[in-house]
């Protein structure tokens, strides 16, 4: 039995005692209302959204070409391992906090806190890039029912200025998101009101969205030439880039650029182990629902990949079909009526994307202030809704203004980093606790975790490094900045130096 004379360890390494786990899990607050099937619902709700209805795009166009399919493939591999380590964790360790609790009862403080800070970003960035997406979707919507949106209030101020320029309008001097910002708030809204709230709403989501990418590919396969899979690889080429500077496509290292461009597709089966103070069996249940939300999504994103490729060439997704690919391949191929169904389900199914983003952000709060690392304005609990209320207002507020006046693409890439960082770091932490802990009771183990592990920080870090520069440069800043708050207050603050 731990006691608190085994932890008298002042310095940045020193780690969460197991028995501090175990009363944050007696007394949590939260809800416990999520069975197997709401998690796994969780995690695809999280999943299938602006990856594959706009992401696909513009891999197969500035990367990976017809062989997008295996850009999906190989994101998908570095994503199971992630998705294994994750599972052995989250049944050990049924906590709020996902990678962050997990890293802070086995390596360490500063390492918990890096990998929180990294969380931080991936599902603030990746809120604000489905608010984007949706924004998108809902333009197109109502556009096919004869209304548009002036395009000052449905465009950020640099895309707003782009627009006005191509089309040759006078620069509007003012512009931002508005379908953008109010969604954010909607889903604000459901989310303060409680988590069976959000779940059933979620669940709702995910099966409308589910029989879309259903209809895509089953409708999809039937305009299928193979002609546009010729050559399926095509050979690397200099190619303008979205910023309009050449970069070199195509090839086996577009494949792997294109992974790493399309890997925003598949943040969100981490998104459920934050759910864990809300699960009624979080031991057995989350693994099942991570691993299965995983796999489900894999084979779909593929399928849809190669009914988008084989339906139109890649070189002819341009324009606004970037911004719509899917509901464009359909327009390409003289079935119009196909888009309202497409464009409708995507507008809705982004809905809980964001729902499962936000409510990441606040969980992953919760719990990096039950530990003293954040202010308590984090962690405190509505009476009525048992929810972290106020977190919830400043995530609704940071992520609908961010939203509102910034391009996608850069949003896009500081996702990804967050979430490839917190990958790799999960598969080395439970490898290093499976190797100092092995007696350690896990109701799930990772299999073959010698192999999986490294090869998940590997797939993982090569990833990252495939990123584009600007995003690389930024979510250094964002790690320096994270070190300064942990130093000037998470340190001092911390729980563990009461014990």
């Amino acid at each position: 039995m731990e006691t608190k004379s085994q932890f008298k360890d002042k310095s940045v390494w020193r780690k969460k005692p197991m028995y501090l786990f175990e009363q944050d899990i007696q007394k949590s607050e939260l809800k416990r209302v999520l069975g197997k099937w709401s998690l796994t619902a969780i995690g695809i709700g999280a999943i299938i959204g602006g990856g594959i209805f706009v992401l696909t795009g513009t891999a197969a166009h500035y990367h990976a070409g017809p062989a997008l399919a295996l850009s999906f493939v190989i994101a998908g591999i570095g994503c199971i391992f992630a998705a294994l380590c994750y599972g052995e964790f989250a049944a050990m360790l049924p906590v709020e906090g996902s990678a962050y609790a997990y890293a802070y009862g086995t390596i360490g403080e500063l390492f918990a806190w890096a990998i929180g800070w990294g969380l931080i970003l991936e599902y603030a960035m990746g809120a604000m890039t489905v608010a984007v997406s949706w924004s998108g979707y809902f333009n197109k919507l109502v556009h096919l029912f004869g209304i548009d949106i002036p395009f000052w209030l449905r465009n950020d101020p640099v895309s707003a200025a782009n627009y006005a320029q191509l089309n040759g309008l006078p620069d509007p001097g003012f512009a931002l998101n508005l379908p953008a910002f109010l969604i954010v708030w909607l889903v604000t809204y459901i989310l303060i009101k409680g988590i069976k709230e959000a779940a059933n709403t979620n669940n709702i989501i995910v099966v409308l969205k589910v029989a879309a990418v259903i209809f895509v590919i089953l409708v999809g396969v039937f305009y299928v030439r193979a002609a546009n899979w010729e050559p399926f690889i095509p050979a690397p080429e200099l190619i303008p880039g979205e910023d309009g500077k050449p970069h070199e496509a195509y090839g086996w290292g577009g494949i792997v650029s294109g992974a790493s461009a399309i890997f925003f597709a598949y943040i969100g089966f981490d998104a459920v182990s934050t759910q864990a103070g809300e699960a009624i069996n979080p031991r057995k249940d989350m693994p099942f629902a991570i691993i299965t939300s995983l796999l489900v999504c894999t084979v779909l994103y593929i399928l849809v990949s190669l009914v988008l490729t084989g339906m139109i060439n890649y070189k002819d997704i341009v324009g606004d079909a970037l911004k719509a690919p899917v509901a464009y391949a359909f327009d390409a191929v003289g079935q119009g009526w196909a888009v309202f169904i497409i464009t409708a389900a995507a507008t809705v199914g982004l809905i809980s994307v964001m729902l499962v983003m936000m409510l990441g952000q606040t969980r992953v709060f919760l719990g990096m202030a039950k530990d003293g690392l954040l202010p308590g304005f984090f962690r405190e609990i509505h009476p009525t809704f048992k929810t972290p209320w106020k977190s919830t207002l400043l995530v609704g507020t940071v992520v609908s203004t961010i939203a509102a006046f910034t391009p996608i693409s850069v949003l896009g890439d500081m996702t990804s980093f967050g979430t490839l960082f917190a990958f790799a770091m999960v598969c080395l932490a439970v490898w290093i606790l499976r190797r100092r802990d092995p007696d350690r009771e896990r109701p799930f183990r990772a299999p073959a975790l010698n192999i999986i592990a490294p090869l998940g920080i590997i797939v993982n870090t090569i990833l990252i490094l495939n990123l584009s520069g600007l995003a690389q440069k930024l979510a250094l800043v964002w790690l320096i900045l994270g070190m300064v708050v942990y130093f000037l207050y998470g340190r001092r603050h911390s729980k563990l130096n009461d014990l």
